[in-house]
């Protein structure tokens, strides 16, 4: 999927979970944190592509993506499986705390955020026709609708023209009918 339709997804995504399950407290650098968190997430799977738009926001990334091109040897391979959630899970743990501020940002919470995203980009992966090696180092490439034929061609018509606007209108439902607990949600903030 193109990045644009992982921003969208993993944003949903943020809002439908958090509002189910809000966080007992948060303050406004916590919340920018976990937005900025989320779309990071969204795209980090993407980083074993040269081309990954996180690259482009770093001095020299250019050259960092190239180089991990090499290391992840693939696009969709350990980034977009099971065992690379889990060393993200483990990496994030280890680095956000030694960079953020606790007194000041919930780290906790951010990293909640970060893992949403990046599990809506793996989800939202398997329903293109590449599918996702989930499995990893196996080869099998997991998929919804098993038939690859059946899937959604990255960046095109049915992306562009249905799923990305079937999205933003669920996003818009959602936000509607849960008015209450996203507003909950807001007065922890500017509280």
């Amino acid at each position: 999927m193109t990045s644009r339709t992982h921003d969208l997804i993993s944003f949903t995504s943020l809002v439908t979970i958090t509002s189910y399950y809000p966080p007992s407290s948060i303050n406004m650098a916590t919340f920018i944190s976990c937005l900025v968190g989320n779309v990071a997430g969204g795209v980090l799977p993407d980083i074993d592509q040269e081309s990954n738009r996180l690259w482009d926001l770093l001095p020299g990334g250019n050259y960092v993506g190239k180089v991990l091109k090499n290391v992840f040897l693939s696009h969709r391979g350990l980034s977009h499986s099971l065992l690379g959630v889990f060393l993200f899970y483990k990496l994030l743990y280890f680095i956000l705390p030694r960079f953020l501020n606790p007194d000041f940002i919930n780290y906790d919470l951010v990293i909640i955020s970060i893992m949403i995203g990046l599990i809506s980009h793996i989800l939202s992966d398997s329903l293109t026709e590449e599918g996702v090696p989930l499995f990893f180092p196996l080869k099998f490439k997991f998929g919804f609708p098993p038939i690859s034929s059946w899937r959604i061609k990255t960046g095109k018509w049915f992306e562009k023209y249905v799923l990305f606007p079937s999205v933003l209108a669920f996003l818009i439902w959602f936000v509607t009918v849960n008015q209450k607990p996203v507003v909950e949600i807001l007065k922890l903030v500017v509280r």
